[in-house]
């Protein structure tokens, strides 16, 4: 692999460059206005399925502000990616109502509000974080397992399948 910098919404890549595209944790950085030319761009790169994942919907961003009240309350510097989720209202699943002919979606809920939030507070006192860091690297599938157990409704974030028609999923 090597790295690329480019815009997402116009990718330097021929169609069809690759078998599966990804992207996680982008479109709720992008202007609302682009989102559409993103999910354009990233099929026009992919042969076969790109992964959505990112923060769905009002209630996740209305938990987000609350989160980044909390920081400002603690009067601690709130995180690079949560001063950016404050900038615009979170994507939701009308994003994939109007897909290309030959193109169809399934999501999958992923981390519930309430477990990202219980996380996030966590996540401002080091000795937390860095327990949770080297959980990960210690015994990344028991980390794994536990987290699966807390997906489900209402869900922070979702994660959208776009697959080309006739492709297995």
């Amino acid at each position: 692999m090597f790295p690329v910098v480019a815009s997402a919404a116009l990718l330097p890549f021929p169609s069809g460059s690759f078998d599966v595209v990804i992207s996680s944790d982008v479109m709720e950085h992008v202007p609302p206005e682009q989102r559409r030319k993103v999910i354009a761009e990233a099929l026009r790169v992919a042969r076969k399925k790109v992964v959505f994942c990112f923060p769905c919907g009002s209630e996740a961003f209305a938990l987000d502000q609350k989160l980044f009240a909390e920081y400002r309350k603690r009067d601690v510097e709130p995180p690079a990616w949560l001063k950016e989720h404050m900038q615009h209202p979170f994507p939701n699943r009308d994003l994939f109502q109007s897909l290309p002919d030959g193109w169809s979606v399934r999501s999958k809920t992923n981390e519930r509000l309430s477990f990202h939030y219980w996380m996030m507070r966590k996540e401002m006192l080091r000795p937390w974080d860095y327990a949770f860091r080297l959980a990960v690297l210690i015994m990344p599938g028991i980390v794994r397992w536990v987290l699966q157990f807390f997906d489900g409704e209402p869900s922070y974030r979702t994660i959208f399948i776009v697959s080309r028609q006739g492709q297995a999923a």
